[in-house]
């Protein structure tokens, strides 16, 4: 292959990546819009980068060094990184590549002021914009100081931030090669950058301009601030003007310097309303051209704008895709369900195959729209105390919305408003056989699932569980089996409404539903500390699990003294439980059963902490503190005026809140039961594959839908640069934070809590099990790696089932997202742990080790001196 060391800008295109860069490819993209200038120049090709790495053998040395480095090592990083550097910089540009550079530059101009800026191939892409990662050199002038220039953009793919950033995004260092664009210089009298959809909102039809005078780069550094328009359907929405006080300019010998106004400051604005429109308009053109948002660098010089950059906008949370130009809004169900982290491609289709309701993806995550639930009055105001009960501030971002100008139009209600869909029917009696009937009916299924699917392989298989499906919806959209979830829920709202109207008293029922019946989720906690009192007699045990890393590690237990006892009582533990997981909703996640490590620190903690017998005694303490609660509520209310109405009333709401709402975690279990089923099924499947060299590896299926594994079965062939493609979207979701509330025009609406009853400073939140507690926060993203003293209070993100092992150590609980209604609130009541949920940004607020101050009774948190 002939190596081509220059490339014109004017014949480069989009595809080019590998040989131009990410900056290089957009701009020759750019180059062939119609109306869109570009200064001219030409682009120094990753081959000639790596000409110039093969000149130097002990980069490679480094390289190794560097990749095996921890990315938080910043010493060793910035060490290494500046040895590579200086080496690439060392290195003489050989004659026919310096020949083939000056060349080029002899078109410009061999005396024009040139812009040198580096373009690599990890760089300005859909997944990761490595903006501001490596170098541009602005005003160059000469071949001597362009070839010297160059140089230092090879070299600045090691800078210690570009090294740290792939470190972080799991990117290989050696797969990134650094190609130079080399372009005229512009000296524009205005320059700034246009985002054509909000970066601060997401919303796509609001176009956001930054402008300043001089070079862009006073902007760029923060040297000044800009001035900002906001332009909605080509008009000027919003501006503010910057009294700018320096400017960055160009040298006549070469180089930029900044300088200061020689009057007063400037505040005037950089653009006109109609060019602000103009440039907005350019703007448009390029994102259609590039198909999605684009961080668009501008030039404004005597005779028009030129565009110097254009790269996707990553910080975006993606639109669900419908294929109309309707408005639509989306409620997130990660939310709900616990889970806000992406989700696999396998997972999400699973769960959509397998819901009670349409969803839709974005970003790696599930939204229900609800547009038109909102559009009607009556299912309008059902929905929205649904959702407030169970999260305010989901409720309030829906209002937001609501009060923007005809966003969702309202229609005309065509008949009683109704209950509020997957809501309450008929009345269901307060009766425990209910319970144990529906348990007994989800077990059957289970275990006829778990008996056909033996026999199932191939495309058979695929038919099967759709018809798994069905049945799996079946049990879940049981009537009974909602109405006993609703009575639960229900009873609960009407509790704590009632005892704050009657007695003054906020979440009362917190202590009336401790140690409540058939809660298969509390049980699961307290049944850990059981294993715990099982290994905590044998020393040698637990010193043994102290070290343990391995996943084989149960095989190994039996050699030691003690050791076959560890090993049944956890055996035992992972038939019953080993289905779950933090993440569970995702099919793709490890399971316990597959990853008995997750539960090893978990049961060292246990076997430190507490004493024999302790899940026992908790569960009779939580029973009785909530029979001595019963009594006394009853008792006051009896006092009152029509008291033993009241109290007869009460009573029954009593009953029948602990009755049911164990159950609510019931129905949570089953699916992740039948999860796993289908999961080992589909694994075995995958390992045929393997076998068959169709696969590389059977985990690749996680990143096919279920109907393309059921294509790759039935042709035995895959798509491994699809599967590629979709592993490193997957990384990219990690960054994105997802909204509780999206709309089409993709604005992210987060809500706010509308209250004035909480202390100065201290971080606000929805209260969900009583109580004030005091204590050392350990913020814990993942329980994995959870270490938690008697006493600790558990900072994190969300709480599903899978996180309920922790809550028997643990005496309070702070999380970023969650309700009254959700499995973390549940387990919280159920342990007596003053619980605050739905405080936003606690894991970056809190700090791990600070004493905080929970109030579970009012909703908020202090960080304590």
């Amino acid at each position: 292959m002939i190596e081509q060391y220059v490339l014109d800008l004017q014949g480069i295109d989009e595809t080019q990546i590998a040989v131009v860069g990410g900056k290089g490819a957009h701009l020759g993209g750019l180059s062939g819009i119609e109306g869109i200038r570009v200064p001219g120049g030409f682009c120094v090709t990753t081959d000639a980068f790596r000409r110039i790495m093969a000149e130097a053998p002990s980069i490679d040395d480094r390289l190794d060094q560097l990749s095996r480095l921890n990315p938080d090592d910043r010493e060793g990083i910035r060490t290494l990184s500046a040895q590579i550097r200086r080496t690439i910089e060392g290195i003489a540009v050989p004659g026919d590549l310096a020949t083939a550079i000056t060349r080029a530059l002899a078109r410009l101009g061999e005396q024009a002021a040139c812009a040198v800026r580096s373009s690599a191939t990890a760089e300005d892409l859909p997944t990761a914009s490595f903006a501001g990662q490596q170098d541009t050199y602005l005003n160059v002038v000469g071949p001597t100081a362009i070839l010297q220039h160059v140089g230092r953009c090879w070299a600045s793919l090691f800078t210690e931030r570009a090294v740290t950033y792939r470190r972080r995004n799991g990117i290989d260092h050696r797969t990134v090669h650094m190609a130079v664009v080399v372009q005229q210089m512009v000296f524009p009298h205005a320059a700034g950058v246009l985002f054509t959809a909000d970066p601060v909102t997401g919303n796509r039809k609001v176009a956001t301009v930054d402008a300043g005078f001089g070079l862009g780069e006073a902007l760029v550094s923060g040297l000044v601030n800009p001035d900002v328009f906001k332009v909605r359907h080509g008009e000027v929405v919003s501006r503010t003007i910057a009294a700018e006080q320096r400017a960055v300019r160009a040298l006549p010998a070469g180089g930029t310097q900044e300088a200061a106004f020689d009057s007063q400051p400037q505040e005037q604005p950089a653009l006109t309303d109609a060019q602000v429109v103009q440039l907005v308009q350019l703007g448009r053109r390029i994102e259609a051209h590039f198909g999605r948002p684009q961080d668009i660098e501008w030039c404004l010089a005597d005779d028009g704008f030129q565009i110097v950059q254009s790269r996707p906008i990553t910080t975006l949370f993606p639109v669900p895709e419908t294929g109309d130009q309707e408005n639509h809004v989306y409620v997130s169900v990660g939310h709900g369900q616990m889970m806000t982290d992406p989700m696999k491609p396998l997972g999400l289709s699973m769960w959509q195959l397998t819901a009670m309701a349409p969803m839709h993806e974005a970003g790696g995550r599930l939204f229900v729209d609800v547009t038109r639930r909102l559009a009607s009055p009556a299912s309008r105001a059902g929905l929205l105390d649904l959702v407030g009960r169970g999260d305010p501030l989901t409720r309030d971002a829906l209002e937001t919305v609501l009060d923007r100008d005809d966003f969702v139009p309202l229609l005309p209600d065509t008949g009683p408003g109704g209950p509020p869909a997957g809501g309450a029917s008929a009345p269901i009696e307060t009766d425990p056989a209910i319970v144990t009937e529906l348990i007994e009916r989800s077990r059957a299924s289970i275990d006829a699932l778990e008996r056909d699917i033996r026999t199932k392989t191939g495309p058979a298989l695929f038919d099967f569980l759709l018809e798994a499906f069905e049945e799996h919806k079946r049990v879940l959209g049981d009537p009974l089996n909602l109405r006993a979830i609703m009575a639960g829920m229900e009873a609960t709202w009407w509790l704590n409404d009632k005892l704050q109207e009657w007695l003054g008293e906020k979440n009362a029922a917190d202590t009336l539903t401790l140690s409540a019946p058939d809660n298969v989720t509390s049980e699961m906690g307290l049944a850990l500390l059981d294993v715990a009192d099982v290994i905590r007699p044998w020393p040698e045990v637990v010193a043994f699990l102290q070290g343990v890393e391995d996943e084989g590690f149960l095989d190994e237990l039996v050699k030691l003294a003690g050791g076959t006892e560890a090993r049944d009582a956890i055996e035992a533990y992972l038939d019953r439980y080993g289905m779950r997981c933090v993440g569970e909703i995702d099919i793709t996640r490890p399971r316990w059963r597959e990853r008995p490590t997750t539960l090893v620190p978990v049961i060292l903690d246990n076997v430190r902490n507490f004493e024999p017998g302790t899940a026992e005694r908790r569960f009779e303490q939580g029973r009785k503190k909530a029979l001595k609660k019963e009594q006394d509520v009853l008792s006051r209310l009896r006092d009152l005026p029509d008291g033993d109405q009241k109290a007869d009333e009460t009573k029954r709401m009593i009953d029948r809140v602990r009755t049911f709402i164990g159950y609510r975690e019931y129905p949570k279990y089953g699916i992740v039961s039948r999860y796993f089923v289908y999961k080992q099924a589909l694994l075995a499947e995958a390992e045929r594959l393997v076998q068959a060299d169709v696969l590389r590896e059977k985990e690749d299926i996680f990143y096919l839908t279920f109907q393309e594994c059921h294509d790759v079965v039935r042709s035995n062939q895959v798509d491994e640069q699809l599967i590629q493609q979709r592993k490193d979207v997957f990384r990219s979701y990690h960054a994105l934070t997802p909204p509780r509330v999206l709309t089409s025009d993709g604005e992210a609406v987060t809500g706010a809590y509308r209250r004035d009853d909480v202390p100065t400073g201290a971080l606000v939140g929805l209260p969900v099990s009583a109580g004030t507690v005091e204590g050392r926060a350990r913020v814990i993203l993942d329980m994995a790696e959870a270490d938690v003293e008697a006493g600790d209070i558990l900072v994190t993100t969300c709480t599903d089932p899978g996180w309920s092992p922790l809550f028997v150590g643990i005496t309070g609980l702070v999380t970023e997202v969650g309700g009254l209604m959700t499995h973390g609130a549940v387990i919280a009541r159920e342990y007596g742990l003053p619980a605050v949920v739905g405080v936003e940004q606690a894991t970056r607020l809190i700090r791990d080790g600070q004493r905080i101050r929970v109030h579970g009774t009012d909703g908020y948190v202090e960080i304590l001196p």
